[in-house]
C-alpha cells in the first residue's frame, strides 16, 4: 500500500523522540535524533506495508520554544536581508572608487576586503 506523504509527529520523552503518524494508522517509533525521524518512519511503514514518499517531521513543542524558533527564524531572515544590502553597497563603493581611478589595493583597503575578493566582484 502506497501513501505519498506523511507527517511524523515527534514528542520528547525520556531522551527519545516519541514517533507518531496519523496517515499510517497503528505505526509508532521512537529515534534518539530528529535526523533519524524520517529512516525510522519509513522503516516502520514498510513493516505495515505502507511505501512513502515524503516524510514531513512536526516537532511538538512548547510555546516558548516556538516563540524562540519563529525568533530566530525572523533573525535569519533579516541578517540575510542586511547581508545582501551590505553586497550590493559594496559593488556599489568597488564601482564608483574604479571610476575614480583608485587602484585595486587603496579600494580593497577602503572596503575591508581582499584584493583578490575586489578583483572578482568587479568582474562581476
Amino acid at each position: 500500500m502506497s501513501v505519498q506523504d506523511v507527517h511524523a509527529r515527534v514528542t520528547r520523552d525520556n531522551g527519545w523522540w516519541a514517533i507518531s503518524v496519523d496517515e499510517i494508522p497503528g505505526l509508532f517509533s521512537q529515534a534518539r535524533r530528529l535526523d533519524q525521524v524520517e529512516a525510522m518512519v519509513r522503516d516502520a511503514a514498510g513493516l505495515l506495508g505502507f511505501e512513502v514518499a515524503g516524510v514531513e517531521i512536526v516537532p511538538t513543542l512548547d510555546a516558548d520554544t516556538k516563540e524562540m524558533l519563529a525568533e530566530l527564524e525572523q533573525a535569519r531572515r533579516d541578517a540575510e536581508e542586511k547581508r545582501r544590502a551590505a553586497s550590493n553597497l559594496t559593488r556599489q563603493a568597488i564601482k564608483r572608487f574604479r571610476g575614480e581611478g583608485l587602484t585595486l589595493r587603496d579600494i580593497a583597503s577602503l572596503v575591508g576586503l581582499s584584493q583578490q575578493r575586489v578583483s572578482v566582484l568587479m568582474k562581476q
